[in-house]
């Protein structure tokens, strides 16, 4: 087991080396081969009432102009060590980790990510209880239950989950239980748990299932698939045959054995959500990282979107880590 866990998390290092490397290639390295000058990828950073003069001198004073390479190591270095920006006649030190500075607003990205990061985290840790809880519950019953009301109603409501946008449901779901029937928050609005725990609740309730809406119905439709699936299989036939309960049978032996699927996109769909659900945090208006990104291309801050990328690619490699030891967990045969 320990030396599975060393092997992942050295995977994990590699991979991580990867994401940055074609983080730059993405920003930097393939605009330059379509055609943009320095002065096309300073005009990122200054934003869109800038002067020539002056982004010409800020793509001087960014290194644009300097190698490729030369660049590639300055932007490593400042994801290691730190960076220093000049903004004219000061220079500012952006501190280590540096995923970037935002000349717009003359700040790091990387503390205000963190400011955003209980938003997008509160949105998503209650989204993937309830997701979790309704769509693997319902996609037991449904598969225990083949061919039944239940089965067929339950798939159907599944179908339209998937079939809908959020930005739909999540609109339509405002109008009714917000603004007409005045059950849940408005949103707009939000406060930290610590400070009150019910109202950090009632504030993300509406968010929380409407986001959970979307993932259930494909939990529920891979856990029917993977339980029909394994309820015909000659240990399960083994396991009733020698008495067990049912419950038994279905929750220890039967859910068990489908669990590897469930785990391996529950880890990519919390790593995305992490990063930022821009739908979700865009459509209630909640100051998460996935708005926070929407408004950096809006306001055309490259550093911005640029960190966005970094920690959401960071959340997603650490999602997944955590899904690949959880294998070993579940399935024993995985240790080796």
């Amino acid at each position: 087991m320990g030396a599975y866990i060393v092997r992942r998390m050295i995977a994990a290092v590699l991979l991580l080396l990867i994401v940055t490397a074609a983080t730059f290639v993405v920003f930097f390295l393939v605009p330059r081969l379509a055609g943009a000058t320095p002065e096309d990828l300073a005009s990122r950073y200054v934003g869109r009432t800038a002067s020539p003069q002056v982004i010409h001198q800020i793509a001087v004073k960014l290194g644009f102009t300097d190698p490729v390479w030369v660049q590639y190591g300055r932007f490593v270095k400042g994801l290691v060590l730190g960076a220093a920006y000049s903004t004219g006649p000061t220079t500012v030190h952006c501190p280590a980790p540096c995923f970037g500075y935002s000349f717009l607003t003359q700040n790091p990205v990387l503390p205000d990510l963190l400011d955003r990061l209980p938003v997008t985290m509160s949105l998503a840790a209650g989204g993937a209880l309830i997701w979790l809880l309704a769509g693997v519950s319902t996609g037991v019953i449904s598969a225990l239950r083949r061919g039944s009301i239940f089965d067929r109603a339950a798939m159907g409501v599944a179908l339209a989950g998937v079939s809908l946008p959020i930005f739909f449901t999540g609109l339509l779901a405002l109008s009714i239980f917000s603004y007409w029937l005045g059950i849940t928050a408005p949103g707009g609005s939000y406060v930290p748990l610590e400070e009150n725990p019910l109202r950090w609740a009632y504030d993300l309730l509406l968010p929380w299932i409407t986001l959970a809406f979307l993932y259930a119905a494909g939990y529920a439709r891979l856990t029917r698939a993977g339980m029909l699936d394994t309820m015909g299989e000659d240990f399960i036939r083994t396991a009733r045959a020698k008495g067990l309960p049912e419950r038994t049978v279905v929750l220890k032996h039967g859910l068990r054995s489908a669990l590897t699927p469930i785990l391996t996109i529950f880890g990519l769909d919390l790593g995305l959500l992490l990063g930022g659900a821009i739908l979700t945090e865009s459509t209630y208006s909640l100051p998460g990282i996935g708005k926070y990104s929407v408004d950096a291309v809006v306001n055309n801050d490259l550093p911005k979107v640029l960190g966005v990328v970094l920690v959401g690619s960071i959340f997603i490699i650490v999602a997944n880590l955590v899904v690949d030891l959880l294998y070993a967990v579940v399935d024993p045969r995985v240790r080796y």
